[in-house]
């Protein structure tokens, strides 16, 4: 298998600023930096680095809500991070990203916010359910996947930001 790529923490001040953003208020910012934990495959068969979810959230049905992961990857060009909810959750709970499939292209990693990767997710709620995750427990996957580029391709933008970044001027 070839590497491809290493997960890393962002930085202490930049996760505790993101955790009060995104209305994690009650959560010790501290502790749950300290507890974040690297995504990993399961299995050695796995495709997939499951993400764990660094604070507690409730999904109603119909709800959504931003999960700052405090992790970023470092990606070998020429290579993209696809970011999807768990299988088992997305069957159980109707669990979708609200972009569908969360794409981290290499160059995310050197953007002002230090390339971290953020999950927004909903729970469609046409099952019903409530969905409660834990500090710690698994809720998305990333699988590393190469692309390639078309003949005459003159790409020279730069990137400094999440979603959208690349159209700002």
């Amino acid at each position: 298998m070839k590497t491809v790529a290493e997960f890393e923490k962002i930085n202490k001040k930049l996760f505790k600023d993101e955790l009060k953003r995104l209305g994690y208020d009650s959560e010790d910012p501290g502790a749950a930096y300290e507890a974040l934990k690297m995504p990993r495959r399961a299995t050695s068969g796995s495709a997939g680095y499951d993400f764990c979810s660094p604070v507690a959230f409730t999904l109603e049905p119909g709800e959504s809500k931003v999960v700052p992961t405090g992790i970023r990857a470092k990606i070998e060009e020429g290579w993209f991070l696809m970011i999807v909810p768990r299988s088992g959750l997305g069957f159980k709970y109707r669990l979708r990203l609200d972009n569908t499939v969360g794409i981290i292209d290499s160059d995310y990693y050197f953007s002002d916010n230090e390339g971290h990767i953020q999950i927004k997710l909903t729970n469609e709620g046409l099952e019903g359910k409530t969905l409660c995750i834990s500090a710690g427990e698994r809720f998305a996957q990333g699988i590393f996947l190469p692309y390639g580029v078309a003949a005459g391709d003159t790409a020279s933008g730069v990137r400094n930001g999440g979603m959208g970044s690349t159209d700002r001027t």
